[in-house]
């Protein structure tokens, strides 16, 4: 059930991150991703503030400054100290129970974001001529033997190697080499089965899936794009060897890094200015 909520939240996310990322194929890496950061933080502030109780916020944000301005002023008095340190903890308490409830309205959301941006950032596609390895994870039979597996032939890409079998990890591999730019079909035969896994060949940015997922949730999450494989079916992932993204802003993995440090800072330059008592 976990699964097919998921599957639904990403054909959800993927109809609205092709409208709304579609400017980030023409955009420079640097500038897009700054772009999304400062959008995204302006949002979850938004978010913070249709959601949590702001006057609750404010009243216990008063009481921590007047417990330390009560520990500067009456810092000879123990008793004083001891009381006012007492409260500045059940205050700060307050404070994180009060940030409970946006931060779990804005948890999925986020999650599903984070999602579509490593579709763009966390590998590029493969340029024209590029060669890359094409892996299957199968089922294992209990054996040690593998089920023929065909990749069938495209105008999309050549296949140079393979299919290169390894039983011991039920792995089968080809290496093939992109002919023309776009998002193409690789399709797999086996068992009378076809599997579909999308290649993504170009120039620029453009949604890159590295894996078609088995049907666990966690991998369903993380790898958006396409529909997970069924149960039932001998293959249980394909992934795709994409070449990194080397750029510190848009780049494999510090992308996020960017876009975390961004998108905090943009949500506190624009507090003061959106009103919001964080």
């Amino acid at each position: 059930m976990i699964i097919q909520i998921l599957v639904w939240l990403n054909t959800a996310a993927n109809a609205i991150a092709s409208l709304a990322l579609a400017p980030l194929a023409v955009l420079p890496g640097w500038l897009s991703a700054t772009l999304v950061a400062v959008v995204t933080g302006g949002l979850m502030l938004l978010a913070f503030k249709v959601t949590s109780h702001q006057a609750a916020i404010r009243r216990v944000r008063s009481q921590i400054k007047a417990n330390l301005l009560a520990l500067s002023l009456f810092q000879d008095s123990v008793a004083v100290s001891l009381r006012s340190q007492t409260r500045l903890l059940l205050a700060a308490g307050r404070l994180l129970l009060l940030s409970l409830v946006p931060l779990l309205v804005m948890l999925v959301p986020m999650c599903l974001l984070l999602a579509q941006l490593a579709l763009w950032y966390q590998a590029r596609p493969l340029h024209v001529g590029e060669q890359a390895v094409v892996t299957l994870r199968l089922a294992d039979d209990g054996h040690g033997r593998l089920p023929e597996v065909r990749l069938v032939p495209s105008p999309a890409f050549e296949m140079t190697v393979g299919p290169v079998r390894v039983p011991a990890k039920s792995l089968v591999c080809w290496n093939i080499r992109a002919q023309h730019p776009g998002h193409h079909p690789l399709a797999f035969e086996t068992d009378g089965q076809t599997c579909v896994k999308e290649l993504a060949v170009g120039s620029g940015f453009m949604p890159v899936s590295l894996v078609r997922p088995p049907g666990s949730w966690e991998q369903v999450l993380l790898h958006p794009r396409e529909a997970p494989l069924a149960d039932d079916s001998v293959i249980r992932a394909i992934q795709i060897d994409y070449p990194s993204r080397q750029s510190w802003t848009a780049g494999s993995n510090s992308w996020l890094v960017y876009w975390f440090a961004i998108s905090m800072l943009a949500a506190l330059l624009l507090r003061p200015v959106l009103k919001v008592h964080l």
